[in-house]
């Protein structure tokens, strides 16, 4: 039996964060999904106190994740996952206002699965999240290693 998985959502802007949230349970997700509005409390909770994130290894995990935050950048947050033998298998969503070329390059280089760029305009943006519901809806997370 697979275990529901757990949205991660890392997000300084709470009217974006409400907006994804009102989305994605519009799209039939009832997934937990627990928010994040800095990168220092997103990061504590997924590589736990000890720092290895072996408290998340037989966690499903989805991590939606802004790379423009307070106190650190997206970036630095997604290398550290995806170089974490616990956490590397939970898929990241990048939600970010940032449409630059090359920070779309690294962050797909750096492992992330989807970059969607947070589009100014509302109804884009909460299009782009309607169908980011549906594709949790039918997305199947693999678990972290051993």
């Amino acid at each position: 039996m697979t275990k529901p998985v757990t949205i991660i959502m890392i997000e300084d802007d709470e009217g974006h964060a409400r907006l994804i949230e009102r989305n994605i349970r519009r799209s039939g997700v009832n997934n937990e999904i627990l928010p994040f509005t800095n990168g220092t409390a997103a990061v504590n909770h997924l590589f736990g106190s000890d720092g290895t994130g072996v408290n998340h290894k037989d966690q499903a995990l989805l991590i939606l994740l802004d790379l423009n935050l307070p106190d650190m950048t997206g970036i630095d947050i997604l290398r550290r996952v995806k170089e974490n033998k616990y956490l590397k298998c939970a898929p990241v969503v990048v939600l970010t206002t940032t449409d630059d070329a090359q920070e779309i390059k690294r962050c797909y280089e750096l492992g992330c699965n989807v970059y969607i760029t947070k589009p100014v305009n509302y109804e884009s943006f909460a299009n782009a999240i309607r169908q980011l519901g549906l594709f949790f809806s039918v997305i199947q997370v693999p678990q972290a290693a051993p």
